[in-house]
């Protein structure tokens, strides 16, 4: 069978993902689940790994579900069992990658729909090229949504625009979904990839508990109340004053240098 997502390593620790084939063009079929899941979880343990750039291939960053299969399942009855699985792949991913000290980067050169828009929107930051376009699509089905987008995409467009987008089924042009914030930056698809790497390289270049504990305070504030918040960010910092990437950020200022964090 033909490798669904290769991966690809660059200095400075960063892992480039590829979604090929049905993992992008059908990327929530079993196979296509696992092998994505497989893939950046294997990333996600590699020690040598800072930084994680998921793109997709053609036209498709990651097309979401299989509705062949779909069709499939719901005619044999066990389409229950299949919605199961393939949330039960793909959550657990999307929680690591949030909770990863990594830095996952979404370069999304086509279309992402369904729960490959989840997965693009479970990264830390999205670079479009301009032939992107954010789809849900779940409307369209009778379904609700899914992948994590109900409490990604509101956190960053804020909550009437993801209500919009949801129920009128919109497709997001790469200028529309930067206009409203749900993605960061547009390339030309011959940039898309390279400007991801540097990206990946520079924040990935950070302290380790620099990027874990942003990453964590960002995501958890606005289910805490303001003096909670302090408190968690006080733990945090204390925490990194014995390490020795603060001791080398400070040597490093003082000297006028770019620090070397391990």
């Amino acid at each position: 069978m033909a490798e669904l997502v290769s991966r690809q390593d660059f200095d400075g620790g960063v892992a480039l993902l590829t979604l090929q084939g049905d993992a992008a063009a059908k990327g929530f079929s079993i196979q296509g689940v696992d092998a994505i899941s497989s893939s950046v979880n294997g990333a996600l343990d590699d020690k040598d790994i800072r930084a994680i750039v998921i793109t997709g291939s053609g036209r498709f960053f990651c097309a979401g579900a299989d509705l062949n299969k779909f069709k499939a399942t719901i005619d044999d009855g066990t389409i229950v069992d299949f919605i199961e699985k393939l949330t039960g792949k793909l959550h657990p991913l999307q929680i690591r990658m949030r909770q990863s000290a990594k830095i996952c980067i979404a370069a999304i050169n086509g279309a992402a729909a369904g729960g490959g828009f989840g997965l693009a929107l479970a990264c830390d930051v999205r670079i479009a090229s301009e032939n992107a376009l954010l789809v849900s699509g779940f409307a369209n089905l009778g379904l609700s949504p899914d992948g994590g987008t109900t409490w990604l995409l509101p956190r960053l467009v804020g909550m009437q625009i993801a209500k919009k987008f949801f129920l009128n089924n919109e497709r997001w042009s790469a200028s529309q979904a930067l206009d409203y914030g749900a993605v960061d930056e547009i390339t030309s698809i011959d940039e898309l990839i390279p400007s991801a790497i540097n990206l990946a390289k520079k924040w990935g270049g950070l302290a380790e508990h620099t990027r874990e504990s942003t990453k964590h305070l960002l995501d958890n504030q606005s289910s805490q109340d303001f003096e909670t918040h302090l408190r968690h960010e006080q733990i945090l910092i204390m925490a990194a004053g014995p390490t020795a990437d603060f001791s080398e950020g400070v040597d490093a200022f003082l000297s006028k240098r770019k620090p070397d964090f391990n």
